[in-house]
C-alpha cells in the first residue's frame, strides 16, 4: 500500500468519525474571570448556549465550579471543559475530575481557557491568539512549539485587558486630582457609571471591588478616547502597546515572519477601534502579520476540542419560532395614539386617568395578596426567607423593597433578598440577555442557598422572562414556596404550554406546576407601548409592599400603626423614635429621648422600659 492509499484511508477514517459524531451532543465549556460561556452542539449546528458566572480553576472554589456545570446540560455525549487558571497537569486532573461527577458517560477532555482560546481562533493552523478581555494574554504556535506571553492575572499582569484598563483609569483620575484638584469630565464619567458622589466614595468602593467590578469600567474609558480625552487615550495607546509587545515576542520566539494573528475577547469585540488601533500599530513591528477577528467563539472551540478536531466549526442553528403571542403589556393603547401631539397637562391628565387600572387590578387580586400574606408570614416563622426574583424593572423593584425593610422593621439583612438577572451591574443599566438566562436564574437559586423553609416570588410583566421562570422551577425542586407576580398571566399559561418548542434544544421549562400562586396584576397597555416600567411597573410596587408589609404586621412588627422596631439610623429617624416612645410610653419627649439612649436608641427595648 502506497503513501497516496494511507492518506485516502485516513481522509475515509477522519469521514466516517464526523458522520458518527454528527449524531453526539457535545457540550463545550470556558471559563474565565468575567464568566462561563457554554454551547450545546448537535448535528454540527448550535442549537442552546448561554453564560453563567465566573469559574477560574484557581480562584473559584471547586463546589462553586461544580455548581456551575450541574446547571448545564446533561444529556450530553462530549463534553470539553477549559477554564482559566488549570495550568498543570495536576489542575486538569482536577477538573476532570469535578466535570466527570456531572456527566459520567460521557466522554470528556479538559484544559485551559487559553486552548479553547486557539481552537477558536486558529483550529489546527499555525499563528498566535491575541486575547483582550477582562484579563489579556497571547498565545502562540508553530507545529508541535507552543509560546505564550502575559495571561499572569490582573495583579501581576493582564497588560491590555479589561482590568488593566480600569485600573490605570482610576489612578489616573486620583492623581489628577492630588495633584491640581482638577475634575474633567472623565473623572465625573467614571463616578456616574458607579452611581458614587465623590471621590472619597470612589477610593472606598475600589478598596472592595473585585477585579470584575474594576473591569466593567473599561467602555467609560473606550467612550473617553473616543471624544479625544488625552488622558484616556494615552491609557487605551499603552494598552495597545502592550499587547503588541507580548504578541512580537511570541512570533520572535517561534520565527513566525508573517503569522496569522486572530482578535478575541470582550475587548477586541465591543471595542472595534481597539482592534484597529492594534492591527495598525502591529503592522508597524511585523509588517507582515495577517490580523482578523477569532472564527468562532471559545466555547465553540472547546466543543470542537472534545472531538479531538475531528467536528466542523458549527454555526448557529435557524429555526422557526412558535407564532407570537402578544402580552397585553405589549399592546398598543388606543387612549395614548396621540401622545406626542399632547399639552404637558394632557400628558398628566392621561397618566392620572390610567392609573385607575392599577387600583382595579389590586382589588382583582384581594384575596391572592391575603394568601400570600399568610404564607409570608408562616415562612419567615419557620425560619425562611423571602426571596424576590426579578430582570429589569422587576428586579428592580425587588431589590428596592427587599433593601428598605431592614431599617423599617429591625429584622437582619438576610430576612429579604432581591436578586436580579444580570447582577449589581443591572441595577444602573440594561445587561443585554440577562432576562434570557434562564441557567442563570436556576443557579441563583442554588448560590443564595435556597431551602424549603423559604418562600421565592418571581416577578415578570411579561410572564415570560427565562431567569424567573427557571429560578421559580428550581426554587419548586427545592421545596420552597413559588409565587409569580405578573400583569400578564394569560401569556404566563401559554408560555408553559409551549416553551419546549421555542427552541430545538429546551431541555426544561417552568410550567405553572412550578408556581404555587399566580398574582395576575394586569394593567393592560401601557401608555407608551412595552414600556412595564409605568403602570405594571407602579403595580408591582404596591403589591410587594402590601405583602412585605402585610407579613411583618403579621408578625408582630407595628403596634397600632406604629413602627416599633425601626432603626434609628439618621436625625429624622430618632426624632420619630422620640415621638414613638412618647406616645406610646406616655412620657414626655425628654424622658423619651433619655429612656433611647440608655438602651442604645433600641426602641423596642425603650419601650419596655418600666
Amino acid at each position: 500500500m502506497g503513501l497516496l492509499d494511507f492518506a485516502r484511508d485516513d481522509g475515509r477514517l477522519n469521514r466516517l468519525q464526523q458522520r458518527q459524531m454528527s449524531g453526539d451532543r457535545i457540550l463545550g465549556i470556558e471559563g474565565g474571570g468575567t464568566k462561563t460561556a457554554w454551547a450545546l452542539v448537535a448535528g454540527g449546528a448550535i442549537i442552546e448556549s448561554g453564560k453563567l458566572p465566573p469559574s477560574n480553576l484557581r480562584l473559584t472554589p471547586p463546589d462553586q465550579i461544580e455548581k456551575i456545570l450541574r446547571v448545564l446540560p446533561n444529556e450530553v455525549d462530549r463534553v470539553g471543559v477549559f477554564l482559566a487558571g488549570c495550568a498543570t497537569e495536576d489542575d486538569r486532573a482536577a477538573l476532570l475530575k469535578l466535570a466527570r461527577a456531572v456527566w459520567p458517560k460521557a466522554k470528556i477532555v479538559a484544559g485551559s481557557d487559553r486552548e479553547s482560546g486557539m481552537a477558536a481562533c486558529l483550529g489546527d493552523r499555525d499563528g498566535i491568539a491575541v486575547n483582550a478581555g477582562t484579563g489579556s494574554s497571547v498565545t502562540g504556535r508553530n507545529g508541535h512549539r507552543m509560546e505564550k506571553a502575559g495571561g499572569w492575572g490582573h495583579i501581576l499582569g493582564d497588560a491590555g485587558g479589561a482590568y488593566f484598563v480600569s485600573i490605570r483609569a482610576l489612578r489616573s483620575v486620583l492623581r489628577e486630582y492630588d495633584l491640581r484638584r482638577g475634575e474633567r469630565k472623565f473623572a465625573a464619567n467614571i463616578l456616574h457609571a458607579l452611581g458614587l458622589n465623590n471621590f472619597d466614595e470612589l477610593v472606598r468602593w475600589a478598596q472592595t471591588a473585585d477585579k470584575m467590578e474594576i473591569a466593567a469600567l473599561a467602555p467609560v474609558v473606550f467612550e473617553a478616547a473616543r471624544k479625544s480625552d488625552e488622558a484616556a487615550w494615552q491609557i487605551v495607546a499603552a494598552s495597545v502597546s502592550a499587547l503588541v509587545d507580548f504578541t512580537t515576542a511570541v512570533a520572535l520566539r517561534l520565527h513566525l515572519d508573517a503569522p496569522e494573528v486572530r482578535l478575541m475577547g470582550g475587548l477586541f469585540q465591543h471595542q472595534k477601534f481597539y482592534g484597529v488601533a492594534f492591527a495598525t500599530a502591529l503592522k508597524e513591528k511585523i509588517p507582515g502579520a495577517q490580523v482578523a477577528p477569532s472564527e468562532s467563539l471559545p466555547e465553540v472551540g472547546a466543543a470542537w476540542l472534545a472531538t479531538n478536531g475531528k467536528l466542523r466549526m458549527p454555526v448557529v442553528e435557524k429555526f422557526t419560532p412558535p407564532p407570537a403571542v402578544i402580552a397585553a403589556t405589549e399592546e398598543v393603547n388606543p387612549k395614548s395614539a396621540n401622545l406626542d401631539r399632547l399639552s404637558a397637562r394632557e400628558i398628566v391628565e392621561l397618566f392620572v386617568a390610567e392609573e385607575k387600572s392599577v387600583e382595579e387590578a389590586l382589588r382583582r387580586n384581594v384575596d391572592e395578596l391575603a394568601r400570600t400574606i399568610e404564607l409570608a408570614a408562616n415562612a419567615i416563622a419557620g425560619g425562611g426567607r423571602m426571596f424576590y426574583v426579578g430582570a429589569g424593572t422587576s428586579g428592580r423593584l425587588g431589590i428596592l423593597d427587599a433593601a428598605e425593610i431592614p431599617p423599617t422593621f429591625g429584622v437582619s439583612t438576610d430576612l429579604f433578598q432581591g436578586i436580579i438577572a444580570g447582577g449589581a451591574p443591572a441595577l444602573r443599566r440594561s445587561i443585554e440577555g440577562a432576562e434570557d438566562d434562564g441557567r442563570a436564574g436556576a443557579l441563583a437559586m442554588d448560590e443564595r442557598r435556597v431551602r424549603r423553609e423559604d418562600m421565592v416570588i418571581g416577578i415578570s410583566a411579561s410572564g415570560q422572562a427565562a431567569f424567573v421562570t427557571e429560578a421559580l422551577r428550581r426554587a419548586h425542586e427545592i421545596g420552597a414556596q413559588t409565587i409569580l407576580l405578573t400583569s400578564n398571566a394569560s401569556q404566563t399559561l401559554v408560555e408553559a404550554a409551549v416553551s419546549p418548542a421555542k427552541s430545538p434544544a429546551a431541555e426544561t421549562a417552568a410550567s405553572t406546576n412550578d408556581i404555587d400562586l399566580i398574582i395576575d396584576l394586569k394593567t393592560g397597555p401601557e401608555i407608551v407601548t412595552g414600556s412595564t416600567r409605568l403602570k405594571a411597573g407602579t403595580v408591582t410596587k404596591v403589591a410587594l409592599n402590601i405583602i412585605s408589609t402585610g407579613a411583618m404586621v403579621r408578625l408582630g412588627r407595628i403596634r397600632g400603626n406604629l413602627m416599633i422596631d425601626l432603626q434609628p439610623t439618621n436625625k429624622k429617624l430618632r426624632e420619630r423614635a422620640i415621638s414613638l416612645v412618647a406616645q406610646l410610653a406616655g412620657c414626655d419627649r425628654e424622658s423619651a429621648r433619655s429612656r433611647l439612649v440608655r438602651v442604645d436608641w433600641n426602641l423596642r427595648a425603650a419601650l419596655q422600659e418600666k
